[in-house]
């Protein structure tokens, strides 16, 4: 017979799977955009005073959230190259 789901059980699941990878890509994206702009700020930035202000500052308002975009729209196309 049937598995016992219903369409609405696994349109429910697909959603929250898609959900999940969502989160994980923009989670991962924003840690990797957070990290990389701040040692790329420390390493490069001619600025003496503030340099570490100025890494924090531009990595948690400009690469991470670049990098969260990134990592959502990779997570969300490898997905749909899955079939998830």
């Amino acid at each position: 017979m049937g598995t016992g789901l219903s369409v609405e059980a696994v349109d429910r699941e697909v959603t929250m799977r898609k959900v999940g990878i969502g989160v994980a890509g923009l989670t991962i994206g924003y840690l990797i955009g957070a990290f990389g702009g701040g040692a790329a700020i420390s390493a490069l930035s001619p600025n003496r005073h503030d340099r570490g202000l100025e890494a924090t500052m531009t990595a948690a308002f400009v690469s991470g959230p670049i990098g969260a975009v990134v990592g959502l729209v990779g997570a969300l196309i490898l997905a749909r190259k899955r079939g998830n």
